[in-house]
């Protein structure tokens, strides 16, 4: 195997092994602390199949987007270091991937003030995360909570990425990515690669308590969302509250049943079936019997990953420098990519 100073010159490249081109991937997620089931389910299940097949990954910790809502310090401080250990605990292994912190690596800031010099204010202006998110906000919103898809742009193409994980709500998020990537290509010369999405094929994890939305770690019902740290009791208490119907079989019809669809789509992501299968080990049950099935299948995929984010949080120190050679690394490769930039745009 190569040694890493190696193997970063290969991804600068392009090439690795027999002069192959290689698919570059690149994802985050924001600090919110740890992570709940749809995180899990839709994102960092997947981050952990990719690392196996991709040779250039790189995953970061977005405290610089979790700043476009109010945080205090100390909190933002805890959970960057709550969700490291996490998505460690989860499978994620910094010596298949670059895992990093978003702050820790300037460039980030810095080609996105480049990008949004290419960017039109009214097509932010159009993106719904935007609406949604100003009206959180008393319907003022921050200069930061319009442009963050544009600082999304740059984590991205400052590593020249090809391929990027999204759940459906980020398609137009990358979907402006890829366009900020042509317009700098029209005007500065062919450079940055498209990014293509990967989507995820699990289904969108929605709340227990209002299966019209989706799971979120902001909702207000605390029994809407299940964290992968959560004890077993609480997860059976948050599965026995699930707001399903008056019809005791279990079937899957998401527009007709999503109450019920939900916990199927749960039973099956968590268990690695599909929906007629589960379904199948359904038949006979009603709902208040099969929720119960549910909440064990999950208290039985996050018993070994509750234990260790617990021994993983006992050691604060092993959190930061997995944080900060994650970023001494994606460092080294951004940087030949930025002084490009840099020459390209006429600052130097």
């Amino acid at each position: 195997m190569a040694t890493p100073s190696g193997l970063i010159r290969a991804l600068h490249r392009g090439t690795l092994g027999q002069n192959m081109r290689v698919d570059r991937i690149f994802s985050g997620i924001q600090p919110t602390g740890t992570p709940h089931l749809g995180n899990y389910l839709g994102a960092i299940q997947n981050w952990v199949n990719l690392q196996e097949k991709c040779s250039s990954v790189l995953y970061s910790i977005m405290d610089m987007h979790s700043l476009t809502m109010p945080k205090e310090p100390a909190v933002l401080r805890q959970n960057i270091l709550d969700t490291t250990a996490a998505i460690l605990a989860c499978g994620i292994d910094p010596k298949k991937c670059f895992l990093f912190r978003q702050s820790l690596v300037p460039e980030h800031a810095e080609l996105a003030w480049i990008l949004g010099c290419l960017t039109n204010v009214p097509r932010l202006l159009r993106l719904p995360q935007w609406k949604m998110k100003r009206a959180s906000q008393n319907r003022e919103g921050t200069v930061g909570l319009l442009t963050y898809p544009v600082l999304q742009a740059a984590d991205i193409l400052l590593y020249k990425s090809t391929r990027v994980p999204v759940g459906e709500d980020q398609v137009l998020h990358l979907e402006l990515a890829q366009d900020i990537a042509q317009q700098f290509n029209k005007k500065y010369g062919e450079f940055f690669p498209v990014p293509k999405a990967i989507l995820s094929t699990t289904k969108k994890i929605k709340s227990l308590r209002d299966p019209a939305v989706k799971m979120s770690k902001s909702d207000p019902q605390k029994l809407a969302t299940v964290n992968i740290a959560d004890s077993p009791d609480e997860i059976v208490l948050k599965f026995r509250k699930a707001v399903t119907d008056f019809t005791s079989e279990v079937t899957y019809d998401p527009t007709a049943r999503p109450g019920v669809s939900n916990l199927v789509s749960i039973h099956a992501a968590v268990t690695g079936l599909s929906i007629k299968e589960v379904l199948h080990q359904a038949t006979g049950l009603d709902t208040a019997h099969y929720k119960m099935v549910v909440a064990e299948s999950v208290i039985q995929k996050f018993a070994p990953i509750r234990n260790e984010i617990k021994k993983l949080q006992e050691d604060k120190s092993h959190l930061i420098k997995v944080l900060e050679d994650g970023a001494e690394k994606a460092k080294e490769l951004a940087a030949p990519i930025y002084q490009e930039i840099r020459r390209l745009v006429g600052f130097q």
